[in-house]
């Protein structure tokens, strides 16, 4: 599975007959290869960069409900994100985990108890279980220290859940691999195949690795490519208003891209062990502060991407000062500045809007997701992170027409149970066999076996050990250096500089397992800080600030 030589063997095999094929190796195609591969579909996923290099390696990191939605109206949408989250706690403890949530409540502010309250009583009941509850100073003060005194009243508390996202994807890419489906990285679809009919029936494919080319067909193709959708679709003819289009009241949608930035603190200078989701003082939207892999998080803004999605997004200056506003208006004492900022990062919502004219504020578009039959491709854009397994089962009852051996679309669990028997003797603690097992399911053991001497104890400054490392770099097809950094693990995230001060450690576990030569390391690396500074680090101001 994604070892030395797989690449080679895939591409010589994408000239066989497939039933699906998946563009979009990000959380929606992931959860659509594992269900289809759990059909017996022989299914290949394709994706132009790396596995979750899009938007589903820069969310916010939450499995949430979505709470806000409620005031939206957004009923269904919540009732099936609640309950998603609630399976996935239970079906990938470890790798989603409950995460508490605080909401400050001050004086003559919004929101209001008496609307919050109910809210989160509404929240629960949809949840089927209880985790509201309203803490009073001083016990509020105990749970959430350095807050705004200033009219504070207390506030509410309740759960959430927090993931890796990232890891997410490739856990369900591995189970999906493990049982059969094909996925290939570093692949963009760069046209579509048509048959006699003017059906979608396959793809041309590009290496970006080389010059090699292929095409690839398949009894359905499926477009899972997020904010990139119109990518493939402005590819279909122009036909009439049919069956085959978009159903009635979803003619005039359309994509619109929102861009979340957000920034990350170490631990120690913004301590939070809960969520905290406060109104920003300029315009009183909802941004949080959360704990999450021993940094802390500060998200997230909501704006039009007008930038080519070409290009990797990135926090602007005025982003920047946005999100320190609200952890300064939080937290006064802290004297926080931007000089103390770990990294950044910002991600694309694919967002889909009725709204021709744009005019809706991007915090009040619907967050559901959609699906369009246009010429034999299915599209399914739009949606969260947390209603993956939804959304892929909902889109492939809209193909099972096409296979004649299905007749309907399991239930399937988002994992397959684990059962692991660890070796006797390892130096791994209760927490840490826990940790390994949600991150990397059946793979654990052998990620643990395969660990060089001192490779079991945790890199500086991160939850990661360093046995991880090699484990990525020999089986988790990674192609570059940002692939291990960025989105393997999350070193460019949570460590100063992007991690450069181990790279001189994590060079000799790494080189050796990715086959790389002394002048590619050097180039990957130089590449890698570059990229950094560039998208994940403080944009660079103009003389006289923003």
């Amino acid at each position: 599975m994604w070892q030395t030589g797989w690449r080679e063997e895939v591409w010589s095999g994408l000239g066989q007959s497939w039933d699906l094929i998946i563009v979009g190796g990000g959380i929606t195609g992931a959860g659509l290869l594992q269900q289809a591969t759990r059909l017996g579909l022989k299914t290949l996923l394709v994706e132009g960069r790396d596995f979750a290099w899009g938007t589903s390696s820069r969310s916010s990191k939450m499995v949430h409900g979505g709470l806000r939605y409620l005031s939206q109206g957004q009923i269904r949408l919540v009732v099936e994100s609640v309950r998603e989250r609630e399976h996935l706690l239970r079906a990938a403890p470890g790798l989603v985990e409950p995460l508490g949530f605080l909401l400050p409540q001050y004086q003559g502010k919004r929101p209001r108890h008496l609307e919050t309250s109910l809210a989160l009583a509404l929240y629960d009941r949809l949840a089927g279980r209880r985790s509201r509850r309203f803490y009073a100073r001083p016990r509020f003060d105990l749970l959430a220290p350095h807050l705004r005194q200033e009219g504070l009243e207390g506030g509410f508390g309740f759960t959430d859940a927090q993931t890796d996202d990232a890891r997410l994807v490739l856990r369900l890419l591995r189970e999906a691999v493990r049982a059969g489906g094909v996925a290939l990285n570093y692949a963009p679809a760069t046209g579509l195949l048509f048959d006699a009919a003017g059906q979608v029936c396959g793809l041309q494919l590009q290496d970006r690795l080389s010059e090699r080319r292929a095409e690839v067909r398949a009894s359905v193709v499926i477009n899972a490519t997020g904010a990139w959708a119109d990518t493939l679709r402005k590819q279909l003819p122009a036909q009439p208003d049919t069956e085959q289009g978009p159903k009635k009241e979803g003619r005039n949608q359309h994509l619109r891209p929102l861009r979340g930035s957000h920034l990350i603190f170490e631990y120690w200078r913004v301590p939070v062990a809960q969520a905290i989701s406060f109104p920003h003082p300029q315009d009183g939207r909802m941004v949080m502060i959360a704990p999450w892999e021993g940094v802390t998080l500060v998200g997230t803004t909501d704006l039009d991407h007008t930038e080519g999605l070409e290009d990797e997004p990135r926090i602007t200056p005025a982003e920047a000062d946005y999100l320190l506003a609200a952890a300064q208006s939080l937290f006064p004492g802290l004297d926080l500045n931007l000089d103390e900022v770990v990294s950044t990062w910002a991600g694309v919502r694919p967002i889909v809007s009725s709204n021709s004219e744009e005019t809706l504020n991007p915090s009040e578009e619907p967050r559901d997701y959609t699906l369009w039959q246009e010429n034999g491709l299915l599209t399914v854009t739009g949606g969260k992170l947390t209603t993956f397994r939804l959304i892929a089962r909902q889109a492939l009852k809209k193909v099972i027409s096409r296979f004649p051996g299905l007749k309907a679309i399991p239930n399937f669990p988002a994992f397959a149970p684990l059962n692991l028997t660890w070796p006797e003797g390892l130096p791994l603690t209760k927490e840490l066999r826990y940790r390994l097992a949600g991150r990397y399911g059946p793979e654990a053991i052998a990620l643990v076996e395969g660990a060089g001497a001192g490779e079991l104890t945790p890199m500086p400054g991160t939850p990661y050990l360093w046995a991880e490392l090699r484990w990525a770099a020999r089986a988790e097809g990674v192609i570059h250096l940002d692939d291990l950094l960025l989105r393997r693990l999350r070193i460019g995230l949570l460590l100063h500089g992007g991690g450069q001060a181990l790279l001189p450690q994590i060079r000799p576990i790494c080189q050796p397992e990715l086959g790389w030569d002394d002048s590619r390391w050097e180039a990957e690396e130089a590449a890698y800080l570059k990229l950094w500074h560039t998208h994940y680090s403080l944009p660079t101001r103009s003389p006289g600030g923003d």
